[in-house]
């Protein structure tokens, strides 16, 4: 597919936008000012997979605390910046790689300034967020209501004040937790930014409805070209967020490396704990950085032949169960020895 050709921007080490691959962002739910619990959680994000994370800054004490949390992670670090246009300041002045305000609630156009003359001091990427939730009782009574035409229209007054202060080093991100308006909004916004997009279905709900939620709205978005950024928004584990929007990118052919596993939907004629042994093997799998599919089979007659277009597969039958490579059935295992015998394989595997 295409990609939308967009200005580039640095956020610490991960350049985004042109012909960059689309970035994977989460944000954590730790009190920013517990370092110890922030850089834990980013810790394990960054092991996920996590290439960009970001922190809200709702006091002093959580600006300061990014100068610390930045020296024990590896990957660029966002302030999250909510009304108070002093915490903006102090992010940048305490080493956020990039900060993520809408100018339309940091106060009158003076504190902007103060803020955008902060980030152009600094180099600092300015990430332009608005919301559905918040838009302008002009633009409501404009459109009749919240619309993708709303939302972009506000999104790119936001970006004209910045532009006119003299600063374009800046990311949009235009979000909405309806998933059509929001696929609109960025169809139409791809048309008339020149900047990178973040792009994510805001409020999207729990892992499962989020996940689903998000696969729609933003497997849509990134097939027409449009995002250089990607959250998954769930209501969970941030590391789950990872994980979703790596499949999401795999998924879509912007992603490879990692093991893609594929499993049956189970049918009568399974006779193991085919839903658990698949899950166990999703998690096993995380160890090994290789790009190969795994296959997991309920049955011992279709297993084979159904797991063919896989590189190795398992296929379970009653008490016992297949090990299968490229549709050709090796040798027959315990039940038990299955998941063992596969990461056995997986250990002494040859690219």
């Amino acid at each position: 597919m295409l990609r939308q050709n967009t200005k580039e921007v640095r956020i610490g080490d991960v350049v985004i936008g042109g012909d960059h691959p689309v970035a994977i962002q989460s944000m954590t739910n730790t009190r920013t000012e517990d370092i110890h619990g922030t850089v834990e959680q980013i810790r394990r994000l960054e092991a996920a997979g996590c290439e960009i994370v970001r922190c809200t800054v709702p006091t002093l004490e959580a600006a300061e605390a990014l100068r610390e949390i930045k020296k024990q992670i590896r990957i660029p670090l966002v302030a999250d910046i909510h009304f108070d246009y002093r915490m903006a300041i102090a992010a940048i002045e305490n080493g956020a790689d990039k900060i993520r305000i809408n100018p339309g609630n940091i106060g009158s156009s003076k504190r902007l300034r103060a803020v955008v003359e902060k980030a152009k001091e600094h180099q600092v990427p300015i990430r332009v967020g608005v919301n559905s939730g918040s838009l302008e009782k002009t633009l409501l009574e404009k459109y009749g209501g919240v619309t993708a035409e709303g939302i972009v229209e506000s999104a790119l007054d936001k970006v004209r004040m910045i532009e006119e202060m003299g600063y374009d080093n800046l990311v949009v991100s235009i979000k909405s937790s309806d998933v059509m308006m929001c696929v609109k909004a960025h169809e139409k916004i791809a048309e008339q930014c020149p900047y990178p997009l973040h792009v994510g279905i805001t409020e999207a709900g729990t892992v499962y409805s989020g996940n689903i939620k998000s696969s729609v709205g933003l497997g849509i978005i990134l097939y027409e070209g449009i995002g250089n950024t990607i959250r998954v928004s769930l209501t969970g584990d941030p590391v789950e967020e990872i994980r979703s929007a790596k499949l999401i990118l795999k998924t879509l052919g912007l992603r490879k490396g990692g093991i893609e596993v594929v499993s049956c939907p189970t049918c009568g004629r399974t006779r193991i704990d085919l839903i658990g042994l698949a899950n166990q093997v999703e998690l096993m799998v995380q160890e090994f950085p290789l790009d190969i599919k795994v296959a997991v089979m309920g049955c011992v007659v279709n297993g084979p032949g159904e797991a063919k277009e896989a590189d190795i597969g398992i296929a379970g039958g009653i008490g016992e169960g297949l090990l299968i490579k490229k549709g050709e059935v090796v040798r027959k295992v315990k039940e038990e020895e299955l998941l063992e015998t596969l990461r056995q394989e997986l250990q002494n595997w040859e690219q």
